[in-house]
């Protein structure tokens, strides 16, 4: 299909409205919508919160009578069953739009197709895999828990130039700037969910909460602690505060008499998690991103185990030195061959510190 300039200015536009419900539409996804006629906007919206109208609700809403013959650019498949919130499809249809331009197929089981089916049966012309990859990008999360049955999982880490996160009396406060842990806030509140292991909340103790402005709203992230005995259900700060904790523990642990925790069992490898597991535990339960802080431990385990999507790295300029804990433990790496590769996706100077966004190639 050939598209014009026109159709990728409008897309554009489209995605830039999706990046809007970055922090609150989860478990749905990230969906943007604009009705043109000809290059003129005539209405736009975008997918909010969970159980609100969709973006093609919102566009529609807006464009009114100007609705009739325009055409529609939705950076998802129009869904086309009732959910939450009647089929899209359907309000489409009845608007009386003559085309829609979505940038990429809705792999949601109840959409997968039948959204453009529908569009086409009531004579509306239908072009889709118009900036599919931006599209993918934005909703990375929502595919992976879909396509993969996980969530998208990034290690986010604070190191020093010599690759070392903690003195090696665990004291690791503070590695990164003011500037950097504040920037940390909006990575936590992109995320379904924050991993952490039994280790890091006896050690650091830390909140796992998003701290940002009054004016940004947010969905509290679910706070996981990965405990296979429950030796930390006494006791943290993780267990403070309105977000939900999750504490995931060993099949075989004896529950404390009168415990109140949202808690589930995991199954295990020897004395160890299946940390793949553990991620389909987390998608069954709605989380498209997930963002491990944690210790070299169980960062090297879930980058061993080939789980890892993305690393979020804060590269401060010090020096910790050789007897300091390293980034990642049990990655057993004995020669070059074996060495995993990593692509940079993006750097960025953030007050003094490095922010380094890398990939698996």
């Amino acid at each position: 299909m050939r598209f014009f300039a026109t159709d990728h200015a409008l897309m554009a536009r489209a995605l830039r409205l999706a990046e809007r419900g970055l922090y609150t539409t989860r478990p749905n996804p990230m969906v943007g919508c604009v009705l043109a006629q000809g290059d003129a906007v005539v209405g736009e919206g975008w997918h909010q919160r969970k159980g609100g109208p969709h973006a093609e609700v919102f566009a529609l809403q807006a464009a009114g009578e100007h609705a009739q013959g325009a055409t529609a650019y939705v950076t998802l498949e129009p869904c086309a069953h009732h959910g939450s919130t009647p089929p899209c499809a359907d309000a489409l249809i009845a608007a009386g739009v003559s085309r829609v331009v979505a940038a990429m197929r809705d792999p949601f089981p109840q959409v997968d197709g039948a959204g453009f089916d529908k569009l086409r049966a009531a004579g509306i012309a239908v072009d889709d895999g118009l900036m599919e990859a931006q599209a993918r990008e934005l909703n990375r999360g929502f595919l992976s828990r879909i396509e993969r049955g996980r969530p998208w999982l990034r290690v986010k880490l604070a190191t020093s130039l010599d690759g070392r996160t903690a003195m090696a009396s665990g004291d690791s406060k503070w590695i990164s700037g003011d500037a950097s842990r504040q920037d940390v806030q909006r990575w936590r509140a992109r995320s379904g969910a924050l991993l952490t292991g039994a280790g890091t909340v006896l050690a650091d103790d830390p909140h796992l909460t998003v701290r940002l402005g009054e004016d940004t709203p947010f969905v509290p992230p679910l706070r996981v602690v990965l405990d296979a005995g429950l030796a930390t259900v006494a006791r943290g700060h993780v267990r403070e505060g309105d977000a939900p904790t999750l504490y995931v523990h060993a099949p075989d642990v004896k529950l404390p008499r009168g415990l109140q925790i949202d808690h589930v069992a995991s199954p295990a490898q020897g004395s160890r998690f299946d940390l793949e597991a553990v991620l389909r535990l987390l998608a069954d339960r709605g989380i498209n991103e997930a963002q491990l802080e944690a210790g070299a431990t169980l960062a090297g385990a879930f980058l061993a185990a080939g789980l890892v999507d993305e690393l979020l790295l804060y590269v401060a300029p010090v020096l910790l030195g050789e007897q300091a804990r390293p980034l990642f433990d049990g990655l057993h790496i004995d020669t070059m061959a074996q060495r995993l590769q990593l692509h940079v996706l993006e750097s960025r100077v953030i007050g003094e510190d490095m922010r380094v966004l890398l990939r698996r190639r």
